[in-house]
């Protein structure tokens, strides 16, 4: 078994997901006590027990982002890459690699250039610097992949991946460790097999 390294939290995935669960956790417990307060004025069954299924939904659905904050990483191997997403988990082999560079996320996604949305999403991160690793080819098809993966993985249409984390030098560094792998061994000393060597007394 390949021998894995630290697992690098994808930022990307991360303040989504803690900008996201704690308000949709909120909201859960706002629909409960309306519907603990429809029943309490006197509402038909049916009022207040749609806000409690409604409600609960989205506790569970706010539990489960919380819950997978944790299972969108990269981490290095002694011979791939693995890239981990809630709903992808991708090995990518260093034979694929072509070279890693960094590069100001500001600079990869100007903000003039994309969509409100995604904007919103890139201005607190534009600061950051991420690992751009190109690629002679995807492990799997390039539309089967934007499925999956947040479009702030993708630069433009060359096989690539735009990986945020926390601390890109130390992953950098560790990527660069596995993919150069242990140094060269001392060699093993010379048995010497001759035949004089296994005459008596040739130890005295």
């Amino acid at each position: 078994m390949a021998k894995g390294g630290r697992r690098y939290p994808l930022v990307v995935y991360t303040r989504m997901m803690d900008r996201w669960g704690p308000a949709i956790l909120f909201l859960g417990l706002a629909l409960l006590a309306l519907a603990w307060a429809l029943r309490t004025w006197g509402f038909e069954d049916w009022r207040w027990l749609a806000f409690v299924s409604i409600g609960g939904l989205n506790l569970f659905a706010g539990t489960m982002v919380m819950l997978l904050r944790k299972s969108a990483y990269v981490q290095p191997f002694s011979d791939h890459l693995r890239l981990a997403t809630p709903f992808l988990r991708l090995n990518i082999s260093y034979k694929r690699f072509l070279r890693a560079t960094s590069a100001n996320m500001a600079t990869l996604f100007p903000l003039q250039s994309v969509s409100g949305w995604r904007a919103e999403i890139i201005e607190p991160l534009a600061k950051m610097t991420a690992l751009v690793i190109e690629l002679n080819g995807y492990p799997m098809p390039q539309s089967s992949l934007r499925l999956f993966l947040s479009p702030l993985f993708f630069k433009d249409n060359t096989p690539h991946f735009v990986i945020l984390v926390d601390d890109w030098m130390k992953f950098s560094n560790e990527l660069g460790s596995m993919r150069a792998g242990p140094g060269p061994s001392a060699p093993a000393p010379k048995r010497n097999n001759s035949i004089l060597s296994r005459l008596p007394g040739k130890d005295k």
